[in-house]
């Protein structure tokens, strides 16, 4: 009965495949499925993280709210996972996040049906959106210890002999060790699919070409990238035959790029951690974000489909580490304007604050979906930026960016060339740094060209040899672009 379905699923119609170069130019906003929307609509729905209950947010809930992501300038949406997870309470509550599945040829009931998904993907595809689609190979989830589990209960792979034998992960610095343990522990197991056998490599074949196919997706975020196999991911990826981009949980982009050789990209921790480091210490220096961008240029096989993120689920929320709207605020701004395919994780336009998971699961319904937030907006000029930049240039998205000045506290960085560029400029002092005005050169621009700073419409002109003069307000991220470049895009009524 297994295999007749996986036959069937394979034998649907086929997508017009998103590929990575159409991926590239997209921004993506990040939902959590039970925590964005619900199907009625609520903004007071009680969804406490600590509880670890569903909170009832479905693919309905989301159609109903793609304007307030649309709005934002974002052009696809990355969901949770959707197949069937371990149904009952476990001591961390239920699996409404969707990373312990037992069964790959059902859908997680909790989100809604398969036609509630597929009329999630249509909606998003009417509006030229594209759907990326959170998924889990590395593992099963079984609620309790390893001698328990019945693997009569895990579809397709329904046996032990699909799985490696039970070991915990004890050294993260052996990489044998890394995929061939398991990971959970004796209260939430995650069995570890043996991904060398040629039958598990199979069956997983089959069924991601017919999931991609039946639910018209774009795209797939991969989950636990690390813990399987290199020789795996690439004719999986080819099987998929859509942009996959993988978690490699990892900083140092040696470890981190070579997986790009295998999946079309990588989640940029690499990038993610001199970012924080930067923006939520004062004390610290932009040099290891200037030599970070640096070196993931020289070990990735293409920086410009790495996923750039600063939030996320598994990570706790600047808010959390910072209470300054102006550091948030310049997260944002060098999520979407450094190198690559800029993700923002829901609620962080809504600056909140959740630290560790669970507390940074939040439900976004409980914002009441501030269009007028001040991160909202920032946001949504950002993306526009962007999108008026590769309108404006071809070659903008491959242009890596670089720094063209700093000192101890603050960075100036360019993207673009012919005039077509944007300069960003952050500082970690926040807003007990003060304002002050700062010489920046190697700007590209010419004398004399007029420039507009995007987040306060502020004017001016370019100086002697390219150097702009950037005010800086109370630790505020400070963007500028030419008036020309921006003309016709809207922002700051140009």
């Amino acid at each position: 009965m297994r295999a007749t379905v996986a036959c069937a699923l394979a034998g649907s119609a086929l997508v017009q495949a998103a590929t990575p170069d159409q991926w590239r130019s997209r921004s993506i906003y990040q939902v959590l499925t039970d925590r964005f929307a619900r199907t009625d609509g609520s903004t007071s729905a009680t969804c406490n993280t600590g509880d670890g209950n569903y909170c009832g947010g479905t693919y309905r809930g989301i159609i109903k709210k793609l304007d307030y992501i649309q709005n934002m300038g974002f052009s696809a949406i990355w969901i949770s996972p959707i197949t069937y997870n371990i149904p009952d309470r476990t001591p961390y509550g239920m699996a409404w996040h969707g990373y312990w599945q037992q069964d790959l040829y059902k859908l997680n009931p909790n989100f809604g049906t398969a036609d509630d998904l597929k009329a999630l993907s249509k909606a998003l595809h009417d509006r030229g959106m594209y759907l990326m689609v959170d998924i889990v190979v590395n593992h099963n989830g079984w609620n309790g210890a390893a001698s328990t589990v019945n693997y009569a209960k895990m579809q397709p792979f329904n046996d032990a002999k699909y799985y490696h034998p039970f070991c915990d992960i004890t050294n993260y610095d052996n990489q044998g060790n890394v995929e061939s343990c398991w990971l959970g522990d004796s209260k939430v197991e995650l069995p570890d699919l043996n991904t060398e056998d040629s039958a598990v490599v199979s069956m997983y074949q089959s069924w991601i070409k017919g999931l991609v196919g039946n639910y018209s997706i774009d795209g797939l975020r991969i989950d636990t990238v690390k813990h399987v196999a290199k020789s795996f991911w690439k004719p999986f990826n080819q099987a998929a035959g859509v942009f996959s981009t993988g978690e490699v949980y990892h900083g140092d982009p040696a470890y981190t790029c070579p997986y790009q050789q295998s999946l079309d990209s990588v989640l940029n921790f690499p990038l993610y951690y001199p970012i924080i480091d930067f923006l939520t210490k004062s004390s610290t220096n932009p040099s290891r974000l200037i030599s970070g961008l640096s070196a993931i240029n020289s070990a990735c096989k293409d920086p410009t489909l790495l996923g750039t993120f600063t939030e996320n689920h598994d990570l706790p929320r600047i808010g959390s580490m910072t209470s300054s709207t102006a550091l948030a605020k310049s997260a944002i701004a060098l999520t979407i304007l450094l190198d690559g395919i800029p993700i923002i994780y829901a609620g962080q336009e809504q600056h909140y604050a959740g630290g560790n998971d669970p507390s940074n699961r939040e439900a976004t319904w409980l914002s009441g979906y501030n269009t007028g937030a001040d991160l909202y907006k920032a946001t949504a000029v950002l993306n526009k930026l962007r999108n008026q930049a590769i309108k404006k240039d071809s070659g903008y998205l491959k242009y890596m960016a670089w720094s063209i000045w700093n000192d101890s506290h603050t960075v100036a960085l360019r993207k673009g060339f012919d005039g077509n560029q944007i300069i960003t400029v952050v500082t970690n002092l926040g807003e007990s740094g003060g304002s002050w005005t700062q010489s920046v050169g190697n700007t590209g621009w010419a004398s004399g060209t007029q420039v507009v700073e995007v987040l306060t419409c502020a004017k001016g002109t370019v100086g002697a040899n390219g150097v702009l003069s950037v005010e800086m307000k109370g630790g505020m991220p400070s963007v500028w672009t030419s008036v020309g470049m921006a003309g016709g895009s809207g922002i700051c009524g140009l």
